[in-house]
Formats: structure tokens, C-alpha cells, sequence
């Protein structure tokens, strides 16, 4: 059924966009549409999108919509490229009552905001939109927050009304990219938990009032207190074309389940090992190595990130120094007596590294989240035990050696 749908859009896609390009003015009303955020992961800023509707200049009725939010999962390779980088999006103009459904059924809001251009200027809106839409120029590369469904659309509007220029307020609500998205993530934490491990600081500068259109909420809000030059405002009219029902989205996840108290409790077990250890003179290697694995595959994702990825938000990203391939060393090596110098030098590594981690945090730019710091504390206390455990005379006892 999705594949069928997306062929009847690409076909009618074509045909708007080989219609004519050359006529007078007709009779239409462009608007902006912004949908309310929904229980995907790409949905939880929400969605927009441009309707334009009436009567076009070739005196056909028509109610379309221009959706720059078009990507398809069955792309080879889309998960590779996603990480990686070079996920494209495409723009479709398909009716908008194709548009409808999808957030009816789901339950998300929808908003129309009518804009007061001009005949001339609603033509010229449509004309670029068919042209933005003809094969050869509807992908684009898309980036979260930098040029996205929201950002073009907003663009493409700025164009068409030029040399008019729409004076947006320019109130800041947030402080910068990672801040907006901790706003829009509050209620799914563990995906802002893999955010802020992700993204370095590049998400961290300041950001003006135009930088918060990536998110179709803040644009909405913008808009509505935007103007001309000459003070007539941008939006003539506001209407909520769908109210939206409970359970549009995934209910909030409890403190209790989120990553600030998971790692609190994975420190307070590994404080817990680390002094049975120094009783017993022994070390309990399947916590140890199954701790170090799991850094040691977020350090693969992160190093891959940072240093083969082309997102330009994943570095310079000061994480990279802790979350390491090179995690998986003591993962690998504290199983047999020949690898345990390896895992001993990796853990005074690790030692040296979060202390240097916590000295200079809070100077730097980069904001991280709450949970990373319990997980510092837990590489340290662990790093720390082994290597003491590893150096200290052996003794002959019942419990065994390190």
C-alpha cells in the first residue's frame, strides 16, 4: 500500500509539474501547514508543508500540497547513508487530501496559516515549487537542523515574495540547537541520551530566531508575529484544520526508566563489584567486560561519527576521547594472562582521560547529558580497581588471583 501510494504521488508529481508555467495570476491562497509531532522518531518536531489552492492560472480548480519531508526506507543503504550523512530528502506536490490522512489517523494537530501574498506573488510561489519539484531538482541533501522540510519551505516563501522581505520577530527561544531539541525530546530521553553522545559541539553555538525554523512548531510561532516592510502581517488568517487527539505521541518515559537513572544505578553495581573485589582479592571479570563492550561499540559509533561521517554536527565531539574502539582492549583482554597488560594499560588510559574529562567540562562548549557523567564515574572507579588489583603483589588464597 506504501509503495503504491508513493507511485501515484511521483505520477502526479510529474504531471503538476509539466503543466504550464507561463499565465496570468489566478485565484489562489498559499498557507503554511504545520502538523504537531507524532510517535516516530522523525516526527517528534512535527511536520511542513506549503498548500496552495483555488483556481490556477490555467482556470483549473486545485488543492495541492508541497511536502520537502519525502524520504523512502527502502533505499539501499538508507541506514548507512542516515548515519553517514547523506540521507536525501525530496519534495512532492501531490492533492492535499492525500496529505490529510496520515496525521488523522495518527492523531497530530494541524494548523493552516493563510499568507497574504499577492496573486503575483502566490503564482510565483507555485511556479518555483514545480520547478523545485521536477526530477531533476527535487532531492536535496538533508541535515536536522540546518536544512530540512521546515527551513526550505520558509525559504522558498522568502523567494517568492522578494523584493519584498517578511521581518520575522526575532525573540530566541532557545539557546542553541541541542537545547531546542532537548525541548521537543523531553518526553523520549533516551533519544536525546544518544544525541548528545552523537553530536559534538557544533549544536552548542548560540542560534537566532531564523536557526529555530528547523523545528515547524517555532516556525508556526514566528510566523504568525511576522510582517512586511510596510507592516502588513504575514498571516491573514489561522485556522486549525485538525485538533489533534490524545495519543498522538508515546506518553513520557518515567524518571525512573530514563538513561539519568539507568547509569546511576550501572554506577552504584560497579561501586558495588569494585568493593567485593578488594575483599575478596578478586576480579569479577564478566561486569568488567561486559561494561567495556558496550563503551567499546559506542566508541565504534562514535569514531565512525566523528571521523567518517559527513555530518557537520558530529565533530569536533570531546566524547571521542572516552567513547573508543580501543574500550573493547579490556573488554577482550582481561580473559586470559597474556592480554592483561593491554587491559591494564587501556584502564590507566581511561583513568587519565576522565580525569581530564573532568577538569576541563566546564570550560569547554560542549554540552552533554546528565547520564554521561555517572558512566565517567563508573569507567574511572572500574579503570581504577583493575589496574591497582593488577599491580599488587599476588597472594596465595583460597579466592583466586586477579
Amino acid at each position: 500500500m506504501r509503495l503504491i501510494r508513493q507511485t501515484l504521488m511521483l505520477i502526479l508529481c510529474a504531471i503538476a509539474c509539466v503543466l504550464p508555467s507561463q499565465a496570468i495570476a489566478g485565484d489562489m491562497q498559499a498557507s503554511l501547514i504545520t502538523c504537531y509531532p507524532g510517535p516516530e522518531i522523525y516526527e517528534l518536531v512535527g511536520h511542513e508543508a506549503i498548500r496552495i489552492r483555488g483556481v490556477n492560472p490555467e482556470g483549473q480548480p486545485i488543492d495541492s500540497v508541497w511536502n520537502y519531508g519525502v524520504f523512502d526506507f527502502n533505499t539501499p543503504g538508507f541506514v548507512y547513508r542516515f548515519v553517514k550523512g547523506e540521507t536525501d530528502y525530496m519534495v512532492w506536490g501531490y492533492p492535499f487530501a492525500w496529505f490529510m490522512p496520515q496525521y488523522t489517523e495518527r492523531g497530530s494537530k494541524v494548523v493552516q496559516q493563510d499568507l497574504a501574498l499577492s496573486p503575483e506573488e502566490t503564482l510565483d510561489l507555485l511556479l518555483r515549487l514545480r520547478e523545485n519539484a521536477l526530477e531533476k531538482n527535487r532531492t536535496y541533501r538533508y541535515n536536522y537542523v540546518r536544512d530540512n522540510c521546515s527551513t526550505r519551505v520558509a525559504a522558498i516563501v522568502d523567494s517568492a515574495v522578494s523584493p519584498r522581505r517578511i521581518i520575522y520577530p526575532d525573540s530566541v527561544t532557545f539557546a542553541s540547537f541541542r537545547d531546542a531539541m532537548r525541548f521537543y525530546h523531553r518526553d523520549y530521553p533516551w533519544y536525546q541520551f544518544g544525541i548528545d553522545i552523537a553530536l559534538g559541539s557544533g549544536i552548542d553555538a548560540p542560534i537566532d530566531a531564523r536557526q529555530e525554523f528547523f523545528a515547524p512548531l517555532r516556525l508556526m510561532e514566528l510566523a504568525a508575529g511576522a510582517h512586511f516592510a510596510d507592516g502588513q502581517p504575514l498571516v491573514s488568517s489561522t485556522q486549525v484544520l485538525y485538533p489533534g487527539r490524545e495519543g498522538a505521541v508515546l506518553p513520557p518515559t518515567p524518571w525512573y526508566a530514563g538513561p539519568t537513572a539507568v547509569m546511576y544505578a550501572v554506577l552504584i553495581f560497579s561501586i558495588g563489584i569494585c568493593i567485593y573485589s578488594w575483599r575478596r582479592w578478586k576480579i569479577v571479570r564478566w561486569w568488567m567486560s561486559l561494561f567495556f563492550l558496550i563503551i567499546g561499540l559506542a566508541g565504534c559509533v562514535v569514531w565512525f561519527l566523528v571521523f567518517i561521517s559527513t555530518h557537520d554536527s558530529t565533530s569536533p565531539n570531546l566524547l571521542c576521547l572516552w567513547l573508543t574502539p580501543l574500550q573493547l582492549i579490556p573488554a577482550i583482554c582481561i580473559w586470559w594472562r597474556g592480554g592483561r597488560p593491554l587491559a591494564v594499560a587501556m584502564c590507566v588510559v581511561d583513568i587519565l582521560v576522565i580525569a581530564a574529562l573532568a577538569v576541563i567540562w566546564a570550560f569547554q562548549p560542549q554540552s552533554t547529558n546528565p547520564a554521561i557523567f555517572p558512566l565517567w564515574g563508573a569507567t574511572f572507579i572500574l579503570s581504577l580497581t583493575y589496574t591497582l588489583l593488577y599491580r599488587k603483589k599476588p597472594h596465595k588464597n583460597r579466592y583466586g588471583r586477579p
